[in-house]
């Protein structure tokens, strides 16, 4: 395997170019994983026998695939993949799943850009550019195709010998290990993201061909909803990154929500989400199945809960201000608003939430049937929490005033944070003086509740999408808050006093479906009353 030089040119033998790019993928692109490697087995001989088992797999897999054009085509993309998913691994925290390889291909140009830094292009250039030239600067050394032939299946042979001897010296160490803290896989590039990609893609593949399964084609309003020809409007607000940590309802020392603290709301500070990101939480609000039976294949195949509310002939629409309804919205009225032409609340081709308002105030005011409408938030999606919140909403500074989150401090990425709380909080209000002003041509009511939490930089993560078997609680633990007017309360029999004295209990994304199915005195099948937050609350 000697190296030698072809004019300018060195000249490698396939073998050791396959080694080389192995050790190099291994070494640049994979902190994360070494990290939690470390970890799970210390500084022994597991560590050593782990490690060098996964390497000498990297080596043979290359070693196998060790021709001219073929080597060097795979080399490229093991770079070009492992690079930017180290990059976010490494900077954010952030998991390279099937999640979040959906939330990257349903995001928005405007969302996205915020996540190509001055920092990422660096390190693109250092770990990906650079040995991408030289894999392509270097020359493979000429063999016949059958010495390369048996010379690639020999040596391939011998590193599969080794590692499985490492392996089985440490065989239970290593199962223990893995199965403690599955991240280590999830961790490793560019297995991890290419595995990711390839399940996102077969799924997306095979809910192309899928019908929606009917849901709730028995639904009906009941008895108090159909009693009066005043309709009743009920404005469901899909939160966007919230955590319930940063509510100042829910004892945040910081005073978040200066709006909601002065209104008849009620607050639910106990309540978890479905999942980690919008991707997965977002669709599992809205299905039927609950968590534990959730799976995105599932909610793709059926109806949705906006859909069993046209099945019981109450208007439903959706609103979106963010990446998409995830296949929610199917079969109803639909209008994306992330590229409205409304200087006072968009600019850079993205907008505040506060977009939906006038909109809200004309369908309110004109409403002549029961409606139902999603209003599908930005609120705190980050990294450029700054973009999130007009200047008179800047009281907690020094705000981070860059999507490169992790160059600011702690401070300054909590105070940019809070300040989109703060904006939720007024959007909120907003949204409740809306209907407020309208009481006496429709009963209004909103619930809100936000997908999933976020990490700001806590134990070194940040944003959102960690597994949800490890997830921190910032991630998973969200708000959750109703309003309603006095003549929605007045006919539907809603007692306030015993609404406020089951907030501590403990609520989840699975009370979503069937709470807003009660809200809107929709009778189906598919209705459980055992999960309405509501039900017990209700005069009969």
């Amino acid at each position: 395997m000697a190296l030698s030089f072809v004019g300018r040119r060195p000249q490698v033998p396939a073998v050791l170019l396959a080694v080389l790019v192995a050790i190099g993928v291994l070494a640049t692109a994979n902190d994360t994983f070494w990290r939690h490697s470390v970890q799970a087995f210390g500084g022994n001989y597991s560590l050593f026998a782990f490690g060098g088992a996964v390497f000498l797999l990297f080596a043979a897999a290359l070693v196998l695939v060790a021709y001219p054009y073929l080597l060097k085509t795979i080399a490229i993309l093991a770079f070009a993949v492992s690079a930017p998913a180290a990059y976010y691994t490494d900077t954010f925290g952030t998991i390279i799943n099937s999640s979040m390889i959906e939330n990257a291909a349903t995001t928005t140009v405007t969302e996205a850009r915020y996540l190509v830094t001055f920092d990422l292009l660096r390190h693109l250039v250092l770990f990906a550019l650079v040995p991408i030239c030289l894999v392509l600067w270097v020359r493979i050394s000429p063999v016949s195709f059958l010495r390369r032939l048996i010379r690639n299946i020999a040596v391939a042979a011998l590193f599969l010998i080794l590692s499985a001897g490492l392996i089985y010296s440490e065989l239970g160490v290593i199962i223990v290990s893995l199965r403690q803290d599955r991240v280590i896989v999830e961790t490793l590039n560019p297995t991890g993201p290419v595995s990711s990609a390839i399940k996102y893609a077969a799924r997306a593949a095979a809910d192309a061909k899928v019908e929606m399964a009917p849901l709730g084609r028995d639904a009906k309003r009941g008895a108090w909803i159909s009693a009066s020809r005043k309709p009743v409007v009920l404005v469901v607000v899909a939160g966007e990154t919230a955590r319930a940590a940063n509510f100042s309802l829910n004892g945040y020392d910081r005073e978040t929500n200066p709006e909601l603290s002065r209104l008849d709301i009620v607050n639910y500070p106990n309540v978890s989400s479905c999942g980690t990101d919008t991707a997965e939480s977002l669709p599992c609000m809205f299905s039927n199945f609950g968590r534990e039976n959730y799976s995105k294949s599932k909610a793709w195949a059926s109806e949705s809960l906006m859909n069993v509310a046209t099945h019981a002939g109450i208007e439903a629409i959706w609103w979106d201000n963010n990446t998409g309804d995830k296949g929610i919205a199917r079969g109803i009225s639909y209008e994306s608003l992330t590229h409205a032409k409304e200087p006072e609340h968009c600019k850079d081709n993205e907008c505040r939430d506060s977009v939906f308002l006038s909109r809200l105030e004309k369908l309110v005011s004109t409403a002549n049937k029961d409606t139902l409408v999603v209003l599908h938030q930005i609120g705190s999606h980050g990294p450029a929490y700054y973009m999130r919140y007009p200047d008179d909403l800047r009281r907690f500074v020094p705000d981070c005033r860059t999507p490169q989150i992790t160059s600011c401090s702690h401070e300054e990425v909590v105070n940019a944070y809070d300040n989109s709380i703060l904006a939720t909080d007024r959007f909120l209000a907003d949204v409740i003086a809306i209907l407020k002003n309208h009481q006496a041509s429709v009963d209004g009511a909103i619930y809100y509740a936000s997908d999933h939490g976020e990490s700001l930089g806590e134990n070194g993560l940040f944003l959102h999408g960690t597994p949800y078997s490890i997830a921190p609680e910032v991630q998973t633990h969200v708000p959750m808050i109703a309003w309603f007017s006095e003549s929605y309360r007045s006919r539907s029999g809603l007692d306030r006093d015993c609404l406020l004295k089951r907030t501590d209990e403990a609520y989840s994304h699975d009370n979503f479906f069937h709470s807003i199915l009660g809200l809107l005195d929709i009778q189906t099948s598919v209705y459980n009353p055992g999960l309405d937050m509501f039900k017990d609350c209700r005069k009969k």
